[in-house]
């Protein structure tokens, strides 16, 4: 016969109720205060490590230096606190519990472009956050040898961006040429390498618990189809998680080819349609492209996207561009820059989560029902699928 004590239980118990995704909600309450913020500011509670925009599960508004947030979970969660209107966040684990939360907040940047640095964050009520913080280590080391690496050589790479901006070619030449360069080239392929190992590992270290995928969701910025063999290590019971079941939509999406567009929630600075009936109508291909004013890249394509309206217009091509800017006043600034002459909007904010959009830019080429015809291609990939 076999026995199961009382603390062989409870521990099992608390295995069940984290480990399962359907668990019954529970209530926690978080309660603090972040010195350096405003009265009267407002913040609310985010879930994260979903790499997708999320909705605030609770809102607070800081009184006499305090706040308090009350919200349900069910099983532990990993949230982000935002202060409304202005970029930058803090982040704690969340479970059933009372948990109180201490942290310093300071404004950075200059007037058009602030945002609130946290520091000396304490949290307390939250057994998860203790393992958080262990687990997720290597993530603080690497971020302090990327920043002591980029110190020290930040007076060579200033001489060789002024060289760039001058031009001098010349001179750009003879400085990649040097010793200086080399070890900073050195440095770099170093630590990418050693970025690799540690984030794999602690994936790896992780994987027969939902931790493994969380971990994957919170250490890794994008996924690619090589991901597959991440994800294939994780057993049943972790792929099955909340988190689990998050990083295998992102490493394996169920695309939108051959179906309807998702829908579309968006802003304009002028009357143009929102619709995407309207917006396809008379056009034998609508390319939706998806990119912010801070995505180099996006705006490096668009001379090319340019002639391509120019050559295709009249042959039946409409473009639609989608800003997933924060700001409204980001995009509108790039929009007068960039004088895009087709259909431009801003995400409402359900637009790219809708789209899952994981990285940008990112094309989407629909006829003209609405139907997808191809997904994140290329702007000469796209091309090669239409017959104009």
């Amino acid at each position: 016969m076999k026995y199961t004590t009382k603390a062989t239980l409870t521990f099992l118990l608390l295995m069940a109720f984290v480990g399962t995704a359907t668990a019954a909600l529970a209530p926690f309450t978080i309660t603090g205060s972040i010195k350096g913020l405003p009265e009267g500011t407002k913040l609310n509670l985010v879930p994260g490590a979903t790499h997708t925009d999320e909705k605030p599960v609770a809102t607070a508004t800081v009184l006499k230096g305090q706040f308090i947030f009350n919200s349900k979970v069910d099983g532990i969660r990993f949230f982000s606190i935002q202060v409304e209107g202005t970029p930058g966040a803090t982040s704690l684990m969340v479970e059933p519990a009372k948990i109180n939360f201490q942290a310093v907040a300071t404004l950075k940047g200059d007037g058009q472009n602030e945002y609130y640095e946290f520091t000396d964050v304490v949290v307390k009520g939250s057994a998860a956050q203790l393992l958080y913080l262990k687990k997720v280590a290597p993530k603080y080391m690497l971020d302090s040898l990327y920043k002591a690496n980029n110190e020290a050589g930040k007076g060579f790479m200033d001489q060789v961006n002024k060289a760039y901006q001058a031009k001098d070619t010349v001179l750009v030449k003879q400085l990649k040429e040097t010793a200086a360069w080399k070890k900073i080239a050195d440095n770099e392929s170093a630590f990418f390498k050693l970025a690799e190992q540690s984030l794999a590992k602690a994936v790896s270290d992780n994987k027969d618990s939902w931790w493994g995928p969380f971990l994957a969701l919170e250490l890794y910025s994008y996924y690619t189809p090589k991901d597959n063999t991440m994800y294939a290590a994780f057993p049943k019971q972790a792929k099955d998680s909340y988190y689990g079941k998050i990083l295998g939509e992102l490493i394996n999406p169920v695309g939108f080819t051959g179906k309807s567009a998702p829908l579309l929630d968006l802003k304009s600075n002028g009357t143009l349609t929102k619709d995407l009936a309207a917006l396809t109508k008379g056009h034998q291909y609508v390319l939706v492209d998806f990119w912010a004013s801070w995505c180099v890249p996006c705006r490096k394509s668009i001379p090319h996207l340019k002639k391509t309206y120019a050559d295709l217009k009249d042959k039946g091509l409409q473009i639609v561009s989608i800003s997933i800017d924060k700001k409204e006043a980001d995009w509108t600034k790039a929009q007068k820059e960039e004088q895009l002459p087709w259909p431009s909007f801003l995400d409402n904010g359900g637009t790219s989560a809708a789209w899952k959009i994981q990285a940008i830019p990112a094309m989407f080429l629909l006829d003209e029902k609405g139907i997808v015809i191809a997904e994140n291609l290329s702007l000469e990939e796209m091309l090669a699928k239409m017959k104009l």
